[in-house]
């Protein structure tokens, strides 16, 4: 067994990836992600890990970087986070559409402006289209697990797409936490040698990424599209296989004390488990209140979620980004899409908070829940609301 010890869960991603003995690092620093990174150029300095570690100019030049490793066969990771995602936009697209494995793990923070370095989830709700596979951590330990099984996922001859591992910026990436790291050995036998199925060879020279003219493009959009969706059952299946390997289990939608509860609270990420103990308080109070949480974002686990709030009558949607000028929050959107027109579906009470790395705690979680409680006694259901907003609602200046 894994001996479990207290690191910095940055840190503990970092290892992860040279556990894995990744082959190719493209890196440049950003807040809050930079620990990741300076700490893998330390072990490959000492000698610790075989590898290419290769410092660039920008995010740009650091995703760009990426497809070239991974198209010339080897096992890439890299990390970044808000406006360093951002400026990867151009490239996450044609990493994915060339079908290139890679790990990329984001601290998620704000989006300037104002300039911010804190957590919220628009960086990566901004990313929501460009192909690859996504998936978010509440700690530190989920961190470390879904680096390990992200680079077997991405590699996987049925999947063969870029994968995100998103996790809290500060609220996990600078915090420490009790980990259980696997060896290189254990690791070595769930993660198989990377086997390209296509791969740039001065020897046996193929093409990649040729312009698609308009009598082929929208069928390359459809195989795109299609390569994603079907995503679904190779990740669920290695989930499966890890924990019969370590222990610890994962699914695409995972859910806290939802049993006999008719509001059910809805989030990803690290307020998740802030989430959960105020569950438990309230119903130690007897408030029968649930949590349900994607694991999986993309491909979006429709019939998972479906089944975990199956008996709900009002779902609570904290998001931690909105659109503006649009709908309300990104995931409550999503939601809407999944339970259109289904007969009976739960009322959908959407709320913004996080916003900036502002802490999200018990006396927010039981303003949303008494939004969602006069909603279930009949009133009509209230327009997305910006809870944490200074008065107390959203308006303008």
């Amino acid at each position: 067994m894994a001996e479990r010890k207290g690191m910095e869960v940055s840190i503990a991603i970092a290892e992860a990836a040279s556990v894995c003995d990744v082959d190719c690092i493209a890196a440049y620093p950003i807040t809050p992600q930079t620990h990741v990174v300076e700490h893998l150029s330390e072990i490959v300095a000492d000698g610790d890990l075989d590898a290419e570690f290769i410092p660039v100019e920008s995010e740009h030049a650091a995703m760009s970087c990426c497809c070239g490793c991974a198209a010339a066969g080897a096992r890439t990771f890299t990390a970044t986070a808000s406006q360093g995602l951002a400026l990867m936009h151009e490239i996450l697209f044609i990493a994915a559409n060339l079908r290139l494995p890679m790990v990329m793990v984001v601290a998620n923070r704000s989006l300037s402006g104002p300039i911010s370095i804190w957590n919220d989830h628009s960086d990566v709700m901004t990313e929501r289209d460009v192909g690859w596979v996504q998936v978010f951590a509440e700690n530190g330990q989920e961190a470390v697990d879904l680096v390990i099984m992200g680079h077997r996922m991405s590699e996987d001859k049925r999947i063969l797409l870029p994968l995100m591992v998103n996790f809290d910026g500060f609220i996990l990436s600078h915090m420490v936490e009790p980990i259980e790291m696997p060896t290189r050995e254990e690791v070595k036998k769930f993660l198989p040698d990377f086997e390209p199925q296509q791969r740039l060879d001065i020897d046996n020279p193929i093409t990649m990424g040729p312009v698609g003219m308009p009598v082929v493009y929208t069928e390359a959009k459809m195989a795109a599209e299609w390569a994603v969706r079907d995503a679904y059952e190779p990740m669920v299946e290695i989930m499966g296989e890890f924990e019969k390997e370590f222990g610890r289990k994962y699914k695409p939608v995972e859910t806290y004390r939802t049993d006999d509860a008719e509001i059910l609270l809805i989030m990803m990420g690290g307020i998740s488990e802030t989430a959960m103990t105020w569950v438990d308080k309230v119903r130690d109070e007897g408030v029968k209140v649930g949590l349900v949480r994607f694991r999986m974002w993309r491909p979006l686990p429709v019939d998972d979620f479906k089944k975990a709030i199956a008996g709900a009558k009002v779902l609570g949607v904290l998001d931690r980004h909105f659109s503006p000028g649009g709908p309300g929050g990104p995931m409550a959107q999503e939601i809407k899409y999944m339970l259109y027109g289904q007969d009976h579906a739960p009322k959908i009470v959407e709320t913004v908070v996080g916003l900036g790395g502002r802490d999200v705690n018990f006396t927010d979680f039981d303003q949303i829940f008494d939004r969602c409680k006069t909603v279930l006694g009949g009133a009509p259901v209230p327009p997305f609301e910006l809870i944490q907003v200074r008065g107390g609602h959203y308006g303008k200046a």
